[in-house]
């Protein structure tokens, strides 16, 4: 079937579609960064929930990603010291599942200026690479696999009714049919804690020089 990576499950088989799927991601708090996040489907259903428990749950280094039941599914913690801003990821509650060493990675390629972030995937018997360029602060990035390939893409969410550009607050997760969605959603929330935060002249120069295209925005149709 055309348009349809190999990827296959890196967090749970079950969030492995045949077709692409598209998600409506929302910040559950706007006062701090690093909060909360739901993750609905394309029939408003809550597929994944990041729960904020205060304006100090952004420093602890940890951050845990839930289905719609609660339960864990996925743990990011950032490895320090780290001056690339490393995070790893671990099924379920990590460590204290017995785990010791992650399921994957997620870095900054540089620490100077603004720069790619490179994942790597640790599988039997090799490891597998992929690359997210563009601007997370914008909304406006594309995860790409080894062969540079999208397989999910990060965008502004445009309200139909309307055609008008939402707050940043809400955005759209479009992930290629075969790839695991609960692992886009792990990158979402890594991106958040490396470049959530933000500086708005950053953001408001990207957007003047790549910009989202307000008179064709993108929409839950358009295609990786």
């Amino acid at each position: 079937m055309e348009n349809i990576t190999t990827s296959g499950a890196i967090v749970e088989e079950g969030f492995v579609y045949t077709e692409e799927t598209h998600l409506t991601v929302r910040k559950t708090s706007l006062f701090f960064p690093g909060d909360g996040f739901t993750a609905y489907d394309s029939k408003g259903q809550l597929l994944f929930r990041v729960d904020s428990y205060g304006p100090d749950a952004g420093d602890t280094g940890e951050v845990v990603l839930m289905d719609a039941s609660g339960r864990c599914i996925l743990t990011l913690r950032r490895k320090r010291p780290s001056l690339h801003q490393r995070w790893e990821g671990f099924i379920g509650e990590g460590l204290e599942e017995g785990q010791d060493k992650p399921i994957f990675s997620v870095r900054r390629s540089s620490i100077i200026g603004r720069s790619s972030v490179t994942v790597e995937v640790y599988k039997n018997p090799s490891e597998e690479y992929y690359q997210i360029e563009g601007s997370f602060a914008c909304r406006n990035c594309t995860v790409f696999n080894s062969d540079k390939e999208g397989v999910a893409e990060i965008r502004r969410k445009v309200d139909c009714t309307t055609n008008v550009v939402l707050g940043k607050d809400v955005f759209s997760l479009s992930v290629k049919a075969g790839f695991d969605c609960a692992f886009a959603m792990g990158l979402v929330l890594v991106l958040d804690r490396i470049h959530g935060g933000g500086d708005d002249n950053e953001e408001e120069e990207e957007e003047g020089e790549n910009g989202v295209d307000v008179e064709n925005p993108t929409t839950e149709n358009s295609t990786i």
